[in-house]
């Protein structure tokens, strides 16, 4: 067995495990604070490194692993992009506490 393709599906998949919970929360509460889209063009930009690493290199079933991380990161900027100008309602609101 070749344990790298192990080790590599299992980091994969932890990391394709986290974006569902942010994209949730970003189509729950329409506000996208915090978020940093530069952040999230370095990771896709690591995805495609993956990728073409896999198509040139080393072929295996891994690869599908990291088109599916590219897809989440990228929904999850697309909603960045979406949603960009909405305020958070606790930002929006007048101090009540004067």
């Amino acid at each position: 067995m070749d344990w790298s393709v192990f080790f590599e599906s299992a980091m994969l998949v932890c990391f394709a495990a986290s974006w569902p919970f942010s994209i949730a929360k970003t189509l729950r509460t329409k506000v996208v604070a915090g978020k940093s889209p530069l952040f999230m063009l370095i990771i896709e930009v690591g995805y495609v490194s993956g990728i073409l690493y896999k198509l040139v290199g080393k072929t295996d079933a891994v690869i599908w692993l990291y088109v599916l991380n590219f897809c989440v990161v990228g929904t999850d900027l697309f909603l960045y992009w979406r949603y960009r100008g909405n305020v958070p309602a606790a930002a929006a609101a007048p101090d009540k506490a004067k």
